[in-house]
């Protein structure tokens, strides 16, 4: 899924267009099937549900927005998710039942043996996370920041995979490497040689 948000003259999409090309020609040449989503061109939520249910492996790629990723990409899981859980797909119920207490919450997912990584496009340079003197994030890292998108996963079972991330984009950033490393970063975390 691509949820790049276009604003023209300023925005337009190419990084993260680039960077699922990337996934994508990586996975073909690897004999993998591989369907897009770019969500600003829309899309059908029962669709998109059952192109979750198809796959093995899913992937965002999205710009992080006011550390976030954009606003359809909320409108998009809400949709999708709400169908999912709907038709009981993607799950039934949260995992816990009054007759055995000692089930967890978010262990009702339908989802398991799926994996789920987030490739993303930063303006903040990489030493802002993992830093406890950094101002801004105290510590945390990219997986702790991204933990409002991989949760909605996690919850329907699909293990999560490390994130991808490209960051300083605006400034000094290194955009060839990062797409050149990105491949690399594919073959190791799902096992693909």
């Amino acid at each position: 899924m691509n949820t790049h948000l276009t604003y023209p003259n300023w925005s337009e999409g190419l990084l993260n267009d680039a960077f699922t090309q990337k996934a994508k020609d990586f996975f073909k040449a690897h004999n993998y099937e591989v369907i897009v989503t770019k969500v600003e061109e829309g899309y059908d939520a029962d669709e998109e549900v059952e192109k979750h249910l198809q796959a093995d492996i899913i992937i965002l790629q999205t710009p992080i927005n006011w550390f976030g990723a954009p606003w359809i990409y909320k409108k998009y899981v809400d949709e999708v998710f709400n169908s999912g859980l709907h038709s009981a797909k993607f799950l039934s119920g949260d995992g816990r039942t009054r007759e055995d207490t000692t089930r967890q919450y978010g262990t009702g997912g339908k989802m398991q043996g799926k994996k789920f990584m987030v490739s993303s496009t930063w303006n903040a340079p990489s030493e802002s996370f993992g830093n406890p003197d950094q101002q801004l994030f105290k510590g945390a890292g990219t997986s702790d920041l991204l933990l409002q998108i991989t949760s909605n996963y996690r919850f329907c079972g699909v293990e999560i995979m490390q994130d991808y991330n490209c960051f300083d984009i605006f400034k000094d950033g290194d955009i060839a490497k990062d797409l050149e490393h990105y491949p690399k970063h594919l073959e190791k975390v799902f096992g693909i040689k």
